[in-house]
Order: C-alpha cells, then sequence, then structure tokens
C-alpha cells in the first residue's frame, strides 16, 4: 500500500513574528519552522495505517525552501516515515499551485492509494489545498476527519459539522483525507528514530521545473497588521471587597463594559 502524508512547514507558535519593510509579509530571519500541527495527526494516522496493513509504506512530502523543508521532513521521517519527497520552491508558494506541484508529484511518484494531510496550516487558515489536490487527482477527499476506519480498500470517516453534529462519510481508495484534532494522538520522534532518519531517503524535486504558472493565484496580500499590544495586567489588592470594588470601578471606567 503506497500512503503519502502532504505536510507544510509553519512558525512555531512561540515564534516572535515580525513583518517585512513594506508590511506584505512577515520577516522570515529568526523564525523557527516546524511541522504543521494538523499535518501531525495525519503522520501519525497514516503510520497507524502503515502498521495494522504490514506490507506499506508512507512518504511525506513537503514544498517549500529547500532547507526549512529538509527539516521538517526529517522530523517526520523520525516519526516514523519511510521516504520523502523536498519541493524545492520559493516562499511563498500560493494554495493553487501547491496544489497542482504536490499532485505532480505523487501521481509520478504513486499511484497513491490514499493521502493524508492537515484541514488547514495555522499560518494562513486558508484550508483549500486539500480540496485543490483532490480536484487535480481527480479522487474523492474529505477534510476536518476527527475519525478514521479502514476495511480494505473502503474507509469509514467520521467529521464534525455545525450544531454539534457529526457526519459519517464512506469513501473507497484512493482519496484524500485532511485530519482534524483529536483524530489521533501524534507520537514523539525518539531518539532511535532521529538517528535512522539521517539514513532515509529524501528525493529532490525543482518546483521550476514541474512547469506550472507562478501566476495562478488571483488573491494578492498587500498588508499585513499584527494586533495591537495588549495592555499589562493589574493586580488589585486588598480585602474582597475592596478587589471587588475596584474591579467593578475597572469595569465601568476603563474597560466600559458595564
Amino acid at each position: 500500500m503506497k500512503i503519502f502524508v502532504c505536510i507544510k512547514q509553519v512558525p512555531d507558535t512561540e515564534t516572535k513574528i515580525r513583518l517585512s519593510g513594506n508590511q506584505s509579509s512577515i520577516d522570515e530571519a529568526g523564525v523557527k519552522w516546524v511541522i504543521n500541527p494538523y499535518d501531525e495527526f495525519a503522520i501519525e494516522e497514516a503510520l497507524k495505517l502503515k502498521e495494522s496493513r504490514g506490507d506499506s509504506t508512507v512518504t511525506v512530502v513537503s514544498l517549500g525552501p529547500k532547507k526549512r523543508v529538509v527539516e521538517v521532513l526529517r522530523t517526520a521521517l523520525a516519526m516514523g516515515a519511510d521516504d520523502g519527497i523536498v519541493i524545492d520552491a520559493p516562499s511563498p508558494v500560493g494554495h493553487l499551485a501547491t496544489a497542482k506541484a504536490l499532485a505532480q508529484v505523487i501521481q509520478t511518484d504513486g499511484p497513491a492509494d490514499i493521502i493524508f494531510m492537515g484541514k488547514l496550516a495555522i499560518d494562513d487558515n486558508a484550508a483549500s489545498v486539500s480540496q485543490m489536490l483532490a480536484e487535480y487527482l481527480d479522487i474523492p477527499h474529505v477534510t476536518v476527519v476527527s475519525k478514521f476506519t479502514a476495511q480494505g480498500s473502503a474507509y469509514t470517516l467520521e467529521r464534525e459539522i455545525e450544531g454539534g453534529a457529526r457526519e459519517i462519510i464512506e469513501i473507497n481508495s484512493p482519496a484524500v483525507i485532511a485530519a482534524n484534532k483529536g483524530l489521533n494522538q501524534p507520537r514523539y520522534a525518539s531518539l532511535p528514530g532521529i538517528m535512522k532518519a539521517k539514513k532515509k531517503p529524501l528525493k529532490e524535486v525543482e518546483f521550476s521545473g514541474l512547469g506550472i504558472d507562478g501566476d495562478l493565484e488571483n488573491v494578492i496580500v498587500t498588508k499585513y497588521v499584527l494586533p495591537a499590544e495588549k495592555p499589562p495586567v493589574k493586580m488589585l489588592e486588598g480585602d474582597p471587597t475592596t478587589q471587588a470594588a475596584a474591579l467593578v470601578q475597572l469595569l465601568r471606567e476603563e474597560a466600559k463594559v458595564i
């Protein structure tokens, strides 16, 4: 069974984000890049499926500047993936072009029995690449998946919908599955896994050689604005009665909520 996992590099949630001079992008200097958290659920589900099937391989694919792509792919390999594919591309590449590049690489290295990925990336929250990828590959897809069950080449999926209800979907292989939080508990990369990952194969593909039109996107970001700095926390002193009175005064005069 040939299993693919598409992953993205995103800034660590603890990274201090700074904007470029013209505010049209983030300043990437000093940014720590990690696997997109939703993609970690995708990796774990792929590894669980591989372990249940036996004769299977898990290939992780990522697109972006080679140096940081290799770092996140090595982390996925340390978790248990068998090999990886680096699509060396400038940063940023739009969602449509990303999906088209992933589709071409998977078609060349496949055929894929199933493709896992996160429901969205936490840097832009677009939640669109999985659907586009499935369209380019002409295969079914399901996103926001919180439960996955495989029986042969058939899959039963559970996803959350509005109002707290859940939707049950049955599809056949091949398919694209976009993982939601709660699908599983991703494993950590062990020390033996980290050592083995250094010897696992990484295939390199040049984005420029895929013949993809760089002007596919019709959305151009002209300016980013950071949220306003939060005011410092105020500690109220005194007994409970005094603190309650001071709190009411602040809510009325400063917060203006009462």
